[in-house]
C-alpha cells in the first residue's frame, strides 16, 4: 500500500474551461497544443484544421510526441530530447510561457503531451478538464485552419519525469506497485487487439485510466478518485486526507505505470499527480513488453492480498 502524505494540488495538473479563458485574454496568455489522437485513427491534423480552440497548435502525437516505432522499443518510445527541442520551439514555447494541453479523450492523449513537456523541464503545463467539448459547451468558439507561430531557440534538458526500463518493470513488483493503466480484458489477456501477446506483466495491478474519468470527460472527484486507487490497492485511505484541494497523498513505495504504448499511462499519471502521487513512466509499455518472447506474461486477474 501507498501511504499519502505529500501535497500537490489538482490545479497544478488541471485547468478549467474559464480558467483558460481567462488567461487567453489576459496580457501573457498561455500557449495551447491541440493533442488530438486515437489509436486506430490518423486524422488528428483534420479534425485540429476543421475547428481547435484560437490560438491553439496542433502536436502530433505519433510523429512529435513519439519517435518511429519499433518491436524493440514499442509504439510509441520516447522521442529524442533533440526532436523534442525541435517541436517544442516550433510551438513558439519559452521557460515563461504557460502550456495548456486538450484533445478530445478526457485528456488521455493530451497527457502524453503534459507528460513530455513535464521530462524536458517545463513546469507550467496543464491538462484542459473535459477538453474540446468542454469548451464548445461553455459557448466558446472554434477557429479553422493551421495556426503557426514564430520559434523559440529554447535550451531543455529531459529526464525530469522519472521513467523504468523493461528490466526495472519485471522486478518492480517485488519492492513497489507496478500499476497496468489499460482496459480490463487486455490486461488479463482476453483479448489483445494489437500487440503480439495477451495478457499484462507479472505482479502488475490493473486500474485503468479511462475510470478516472466521467462520461462528459472531466476528471472525476478526488474522493472518487481515491476510491478507485484503493481498489486497486495502489493508496490506503487510512492515511488519507482530503481538503478543498483534493488529496494529499504520495507513495512510500515507488509507483510506476504502463500501458499499450506509453500514452494513456501518462494520464494515469497525470490523475496520481494531481494526488500528491509521483509515478514512473514505462515508456515501451505492453508493446515492447510484448514483443519480446523471453519476458514473462500473466493472465487473469490480480487483485491485492
Amino acid at each position: 500500500m501507498t501511504t499519502p502524505h505529500h501535497h500537490t494540488q489538482r490545479a497544478h495538473v488541471w485547468t478549467t474551461v474559464s480558467d483558460l479563458h481567462t488567461r487567453l485574454n489576459s496580457p501573457h496568455p498561455p500557449r495551447i497544443l491541440d493533442v488530438r489522437w486515437q489509436l486506430g485513427r490518423n486524422d488528428g491534423r483534420e479534425r485540429y484544421e476543421a475547428g481547435h480552440i484560437p490560438g491553439a497548435l496542433y502536436a502530433d502525437l505519433d510523429t512529435q510526441l513519439a519517435a518511429p516505432a519499433s518491436p524493440e522499443a514499442g509504439r510509441h518510445p520516447l522521442p529524442s530530447l533533440q526532436a523534442l527541442t525541435e517541436s517544442i520551439r516550433a510551438w513558439g514555447i519559452t521557460p515563461d510561457i504557460p502550456v495548456v494541453v486538450y484533445d478530445t479523450v478526457g485528456g488521455m492523449s493530451a497527457a502524453r503531451a503534459w507528460w513530455l513537456l513535464r521530462w524536458a523541464g517545463l513546469t507550467d503545463v496543464t491538462i484542459l478538464d473535459g477538453g474540446l467539448d468542454a469548451w464548445t459547451k461553455q459557448g466558446h468558439s472554434l477557429t479553422q485552419g493551421f495556426d503557426t507561430v514564430d520559434p523559440t531557440t529554447i535550451t531543455l534538458t529531459g529526464g525530469h519525469m522519472p521513467t523504468i526500463t523493461t528490466d526495472d518493470a519485471e522486478h518492480f513488483p517485488e519492492h513497489g506497485i507496478l500499476l497496468d493503466a489499460r482496459a480490463p480484458h487486455r490486461y488479463s489477456g482476453e483479448e489483445e487487439p494489437i500487440d503480439p501477446r495477451a495478457g499484462h506483466i507479472p505482479g502488475a495491478l490493473n486500474t485503468p485510466t479511462a475510470h478516472f474519468i466521467d462520461e462528459a470527460g472531466h476528471l472525476k472527484p478526488a474522493a472518487d478518485l481515491t476510491d478507485i486507487l484503493t481498489d486497486a490497492g495502489v493508496i490506503d485511505p487510512s492515511h488519507a486526507d482530503l481538503d478543498t484541494d483534493g488529496l494529499i497523498a504520495s507513495a512510500d513505495q515507488p509507483l510506476a505505470v504502463y500501458c499499450g504504448s506509453g500514452v494513456t499511462a501518462a494520464h494515469a499519471i497525470a490523475v496520481l499527480a494531481s494526488l500528491g502521487i509521483e509515478a514512473a513512466l514505462y515508456p515501451g509499455s505492453w508493446s515492447q513488453w510484448s514483443h519480446d518472447p523471453h519476458r514473462p506474461v500473466a493472465t487473469g486477474n490480480h487483485t491485492e492480498p
